[in-house]
């Protein structure tokens, strides 16, 4: 095993049999980035560690077997990453939204050889609340600035106050804080990355429009 390989198996404490459903995601998503734009290609070479590491984080942050919505899920980051976790549990699920059919091919491709536990809906965020009327968890990564992301997730939020985001953020999240507390009220946690000094991984409840 590479030392890379061996660092995130100790990272992430899973079971061998997870980490092998992640390291089968790991060669699908290398394997798709090569005919369709799924992240950055300056960091392809580091997935271990700035994609599957940087998303499981969120997992710790949740309770158990929970439902989660994960808003614009790309190249999987962190959907697929929660759905195999969830696999592990035996119980939970996600459901991921990408209105890229193309993503959304390789996200389906992904859950059927991982055994991951969700389901792909390819269509607009703004459409996908007649298909998933409830979750308890909303997740999102790299996908917007952060007032955008709670118009979004307020959808879901609104009928039960008891939904929770957890929004990757990268050094500009005080800013975005600021900017989003002119429309909305919240509850916020904020929790440092294991992986980045700068980025943070954004806690929210009680989610309220200003009127």
């Amino acid at each position: 095993m590479s030392i890379n390989r061996f660092n995130s198996l100790t990272q992430l404490n899973v079971s061998r049999e997870t980490f092998e459903r992640l390291e089968c995601f790991v060669q699908l998503f290398q394997k798709w980035s090569k005919v369709i734009n799924l992240a950055a290609p300056s960091t392809l070479e580091q997935v271990w560690q700035r994609h599957v590491i940087d998303s499981a984080q969120l997992f710790k942050l949740a309770p158990p077997q929970q439902h989660w919505l994960d808003l614009g899920s790309g190249g999987g980051f962190p959907g697929i990453i929660t759905a195999i976790l969830l696999a592990e549990q035996g119980d939970g699920w996600v459901d991921l939204v990408e209105s890229n059919h193309k993503k959304a091919g390789f996200l389906r491709n992904a859950l059927l050889e991982t055994g991951g536990r969700g389901k792909v809906h390819p269509v607009r965020i703004e459409e996908a609340v007649a298909l998933v009327p409830g979750c308890e968890i909303i997740s999102a990564r790299a996908l917007a600035e952060l007032d955008k992301l709670l118009e979004y997730g307020f959808v879901w939020v609104e009928p039960d106050k008891k939904v929770k985001l957890l929004l990757h953020k990268g050094r500009d999240y005080d800013a975005e804080i600021k900017k989003a507390r002119g429309r909305w009220s919240f509850d916020l946690v904020i929790h440092p990355s294991v992986l980045e000094p700068d980025s943070v991984i954004l806690e929210i409840e009680g989610l309220a429009r200003i009127r």
